[in-house]
């Protein structure tokens, strides 16, 4: 594995990373019709008026969308260049997490496509954000080289992070953000009582809870930097949490939620490695 193709797998990663933040970004600014339907132009042009706020937000987002479709296509051609030219094995050969990060890109820019023509349906973005998760996932796999599989507790861990994202994005997309006042319980109750928007929300607090435990349980056995870094990312994601509700759930604390919750999606499975 050369180093241009690790600079270029970490790269993209970081990239696609942003890519996630500024979704989050267009979601808490309600910009996700700011192109209209339109797909892939913008108010049917390649570079529209950027006056209004709402469509300046979303054709960024899909300019940086384009430039990481870019560093994809690109990761899966070095990956293909460097595999062929392979010959007697004196250096390490890239895996194929850079055609499992194609396909994931052609799936998400599909995904992209029906978001917007359908009118942005929950099922719709919370399926993208999943997707851009995997996406993200795969080509961390790639930048770090590994090819031995990830150790159970690690993919335990990250299997109950990605759940605990995507019941994130449910919470938010429902309009269920609000639903549970006060920390840690929701609405001073340990199992609510209302109705289903309460319900999702708690789920996705039960999950966290039971992901920041569960971290708590690694980084004491395996008294390695990997799970105490991640936990000190989870530990900042609860705090974060907590002022959140607490304070009404502002939308620049949206953000900073969505995006300390990728960056544990990352420590999660760069330790799982």
């Amino acid at each position: 594995m050369t180093r241009r193709y690790r600079v270029l797998a970490w790269t993209t990663a970081a990239t696609t990373f942003l890519l996630i933040v500024l979704g989050t970004v267009v979601r808490v600014t309600g910009s996700g019709m700011g192109c209209g339907d339109d797909w892939p132009v913008c108010h049917g042009r390649l570079i529209p008026p950027l006056s209004d706020t709402a469509t300046f937000i979303e054709w960024n987002h899909r300019l940086l969308a384009a430039i990481v479709s870019v560093l994809v296509a690109l990761l899966a051609a070095v990956t293909w260049l460097e595999r062929r030219g392979a010959g007697s094995g004196e250096r390490p050969v890239p895996g194929r997490a850079g055609y499992v990060a194609l396909g994931l890109l052609v799936l998400q820019v599909l995904l992209g496509a029906v978001t917007v023509k359908l009118e942005l349906p929950p099922w719709t973005v919370i399926l993208h954000l999943g997707t851009a998760m995997v996406l993200l996932a795969t080509l961390l796999v790639a930048a770090s080289g590994r090819s031995t599989p990830a150790s159970r507790t690690g993919l335990v861990a990250a299997a109950l992070g990605l759940v605990t994202v995507l019941f994130g994005a449910l919470t938010a997309n429902l309009g269920a953000a609000t639903a549970c006042v006060g920390f840690p319980l929701c609405n001073e109750q340990l199992v609510p009582a209302g109705n289903y928007l309460q319900h999702i929300h708690w789920t996705h607090r039960l999950l966290a809870y039971g992901l920041f435990v569960y971290l708590i349980v690694w980084a004491l056995r395996a008294r390695g930097r990997g799970p105490l870094l991640v936990l000190g990312l989870a530990v900042l994601q609860v705090v974060i949490a907590a002022i959140m509700v607490l304070h009404g759930v502002p939308a620049p604390l949206q953000v900073v939620h969505a995006a300390v919750g990728t960056a544990v999606w990352v420590g999660l499975v760069l330790v799982a490695l």
